[in-house]
């Protein structure tokens, strides 16, 4: 039946499809244990067998080993493409889940920078220290900067601006 499905005898094909629908499906189902999958490949098997009928060569095995060969290639090919498919999902997911920066580098500088900045506050002068930590670290503004250390409005504001300037030059922040 084979051989004549080789040469195009659609009949032939009808009489092989009857005999080995149920085996390849049988084969394909052990491999895929889905049944809806498991369908879909052994269509898949059986117009390859089809299409492919010309390359079958008796002297190398029975029509059956042949087309349960196929079938078996066909459904761990379908078993390894959908291992893929997951693999990749969850490649895509890690992806997502992934920050667009390294943490532990921004962590590290961050703490850094922090240093820097506590030793350029202990390079200023007591009073523009003072101020700055006012303003800066616990957000009082001028005025009530000027009021909590008994200073004149316009001595804060010196103060601090010297301080900035300070501060600037030792952080090495170029405007």
């Amino acid at each position: 039946m084979l051989l004549r499905t080789a040469q195009g005898d659609q009949d032939a094909f009808a009489s092989l499809y009857d005999h080995i629908a149920g085996p390849v499906l049988g084969i394909v189902r052990s491999v895929l244990r889905d049944p809806a999958q498991s369908e879909e490949v052994t269509q898949e098997v059986l117009v390859e067998v089809w299409r492919t009928a010309t390359r079958f060569q008796p002297d190398k095995g029975s029509a059956l080993s042949w087309v349960m060969t196929i079938a078996h290639r066909r459904a761990v090919d379908r078993v390894r493409s959908a291992q893929a498919s997951t693999e990749r999902d969850r490649k895509a997911a890690l992806l997502e889940r992934t920050p667009a920066y390294d943490e532990v580098a921004e962590e590290v500088d961050h703490r850094l920078e922090k240093e820097l900045v506590r030793r350029c506050l202990k390079a200023l002068t007591e009073m523009q220290r003072q101020a700055l930590v006012l303003a800066y670290y616990r957000g009082l503004t001028y005025r009530e900067v000027a009021e909590l250390l008994a200073i004149p409005l316009g001595t804060t504001k010196a103060r601090m601006r010297d301080g900035l300037i300070r501060m600037r030059d030792c952080l090495g922040v170029t405007s």
